[in-house]
């Protein structure tokens, strides 16, 4: 689902944001990334288990907001994966429904892409409020890590051998985390502000590898 028309000089012009999916999401964070991630230039691509579906419509939190999805997490191979900016893990339900697992022994397959993501160079891992419970079955990857999350998760944190911080938006290296829905403003500025770091990065380094090819 991506109908909003983006800003083609934006600061993400070319980049891609993934965030993850299913029902019980909370309406006005889901929409306030569309916008505004699409204000930067960014393309957002929604991504849940389609179950062998085309797509599936979901029903938000609060308002019972109907949000059509059909783009398959499952059939994101690494090579897709690299291709993101960003993989977001909103707040709200969805996460725990993500991680639900026919085969206890294994992980869910949203869980697994999350576990790649946190593998992916140079692909930034936002997680905020109760997203936090995707990470549950692979907490070696935010074990000794600096975090934030919903106050209900912070036992969970602990529990996962996370350093809890009480502010709002935590960065630590490529892991952007926040407080609640309520911050979602907050944290999706913080990912735009790092993103866009990176690209300016990036071009300087370029220019300066074509200024000592030209010498």
């Amino acid at each position: 689902m991506d109908d909003l028309t983006r800003r083609e000089n934006g600061r993400l012009a070319g980049r891609t944001v993934a965030i993850l999916m299913e029902s019980d999401y909370v309406e006005p964070e889901i929409q306030y990334y569309r916008r505004r991630f699409a204000e930067e230039g960014a393309r957002v691509e929604f991504l849940t288990r389609l179950w062998g579906q085309a797509s599936i419509t979901f029903t938000g939190h609060e308002f019972r907001e109907p949000f059509t999805v059909d783009g398959d997490l499952e059939a994101v191979d690494d090579h897709r994966l690299a291709s993101y900016a960003a993989l977001i893990v909103p707040s709200g339900m969805l996460s725990d429904r993500l991680r639900y697992t026919e085969d206890v022994t294994r992980i869910s397959p949203a869980a697994g892409l999350l576990d790649r993501a946190f593998g992916t160079a140079g692909l930034l891992v936002g997680i905020i409020c109760h997203g936090l419970w995707l990470a549950a079955p692979i907490p070696e990857r935010v074990r000794g890590r600096r975090l934030t999350c919903h106050n209900n998760l912070v036992a969970d944190a602990h529990n996962m051998g996370a350093r809890y911080q009480d502010q709002d938006v935590v960065v630590d290296g490529d892991l952007v985390t926040g407080r609640s829905a309520a911050h979602c403003h907050l944290f999706a500025r913080t990912i735009i502000d790092l993103l866009a770091a990176r690209a300016d990065l990036h071009a300087v380094n370029g220019t300066a590898r074509l200024l000592r090819s030209s010498l």
